[in-house]
């Protein structure tokens, strides 16, 4: 088998989307006769602003993984800001307001370049090279977020001549919390120096989505280039039963993940309050898997559906699945800013759930376009409110005569499989090793 090394900060025991990717990717890779080693962080110097344990037993045991140590200044961060957990992204779980937490923002975007966790830099790349040469390997991916993680992946490609294959899956300079960070004029020009030149030195890039591919493509010194492909975020089928549940008694509305005042979901609040004035025979609830801000909280009291919202908080990737497959209708809602038009980790698995789709966010992006492929729902502007309320209508009403709403099977939804990822990356790492015998 051939072998690549992997450069992930997020591995078992990290939760959340993030970690999914290259878990799920590695298991699928063996599967094409690529042999995937790890190189990732110490669970003991790691900041994980959420935890999975249960990601352990998803491990192939055939898979190496390599630790190393790291300098978390976020550990430092939290501790002094009071919070129990690391921020998450977006700062959803800390209050942006305070004083004491604009300047540690400050401090964090003008002291740690690109990201705070590049304190792991220095252990990573020098693990690497003995990686690199105890196994013989000639092809590195790095992956980020963190992006500091992909300055790894630069520095081996100098030194080694290594072939580098850049997975990037956030913004970088364009995140839609960017500017919560404060960085200075001089700052931003080194974090873009950065970014650019990764972006430039790396052989091949993988991109999670269209408008990802289409944002860093523009910052390439040779706009001719093709060195993209995509590979979505998405589902491993082996985690969905084939026989889903049906919920007789509740219209329940599931979002997951996180979610605060920058995602503006006020349409949504808006029609749920009102199609549940429409239909009081129905008995509504809105569940939230993952972290809501305060605001947000507030947001639901003032459309009065607080009654019907449960807050679950953070709970194993098993357990997001159940709530997923045991819901009426699942709900994806982005930031309202135009710079971020991508596909959440969660879109895929909303996929597999085959329950019906409510996207919120602009009409271009890649996830409406995904929902629209597969036939999964509708996706809705912030000003299209009666055609969300009218869609609810119809939701409802299908589901009052016949509660076993699950959507047929779609062959296109295969394409946003782990499975299927897997196999475009195998044959990207083929092409490119080959390419340079």
């Amino acid at each position: 088998m051939k072998k690549v090394l992997i450069i992930t900060y997020y591995w078992p025991p990290s939760g959340g989307a993030s970690v999914q990717r290259w878990l799920k990717l590695t298991k699928y890779l063996l599967r094409n006769n690529i042999e995937p080693i790890v190189l990732t962080v110490d669970e003991k110097s790691a900041s994980y602003p959420v935890q999975d344990k249960t990601f352990y037993d998803e491990v192939d045991d055939r898979i190496k993984v390599y630790r190393t140590k790291s300098f978390e200044i976020l550990k430092v961060f939290s501790f002094f800001m009071g919070e129990k957990k690391v921020p998450y992204g977006g700062f959803s779980n800390v209050n942006t307001k305070t004083l004491f937490s604009k300047i540690t923002r400050f401090l964090r975007g003008n002291l740690f370049i690109p990201d705070a966790r590049v304190g792991w830099n220095s252990y990573a790349i020098k693990k690497a090279i003995e990686i690199i040469k105890e196994h013989n390997i000639d092809t590195v991916i790095s992956t980020s977020p963190p992006h500091s993680s992909q300055l790894i992946g630069m520095k081996l490609k100098e030194k080694l001549n290594v072939n580098w294959i850049l997975d990037i899956n956030d913004p970088w300079t364009d995140i839609y919390y960017y500017k919560d960070l404060y960085h200075l004029d001089f700052v931003k020009k080194i974090d873009k120096k950065y970014e650019s030149a990764v972006i430039n030195k790396a052989d091949r890039i993988i991109a999670n989505c269209i408008s990802n591919k289409q944002l860093y493509k523009s910052k390439l010194d040779d706009a001719s280039s093709d060195k993209f492909i995509v590979v979505s975020n998405g589902y491993d089928g082996e985690d969905f039963p084939e026989d889903k549940p049906v919920n007789k008694t509740e219209f329940v509305f599931t979002y997951t993940g996180t979610i605060t005042e920058k995602y503006e979901p006020d349409i949504l609040f808006d029609s749920i309050n009102k199609i549940r004035d429409f239909h009081k025979d129905v008995s509504f609830k809105l569940v939230f898997v993952g972290t809501v801000s305060p605001s947000i909280k507030l947001d639901i009291e003032k459309y009065k559906i607080d009654d019907i919202t449960e807050y679950v908080g953070h709970v194993s990737h098993k357990k997001a699945i159940d709530f997923a497959i045991n819901s009426t209708v699942l709900i994806n809602v982005f930031p309202k800013t135009t710079l971020d038009k991508g596909v959440p980790g969660k879109l895929g698995e909303y996929l597999a759930a085959q329950k019906p789709i409510i996207s919120i966010g602009p009409s271009d992006g890649d996830s409406a376009g995904i929902v629209m492929h597969t036939n999964a729902g509708r996706s809705f502007e912030r000003e299209m409110g009666s055609d969300l309320f009218a869609f609810l209508k119809e939701l409802v009403d299908k589901w009052k005569t016949d509660p076993h709403n699950i959507l047929e099977a779609n062959e296109n939804v295969y394409m946003y499989s782990w499975k299927y990822g897997a196999g475009q990356i195998a044959k990207l790492i083929n092409e490119i090793s080959s390419s340079k015998v």
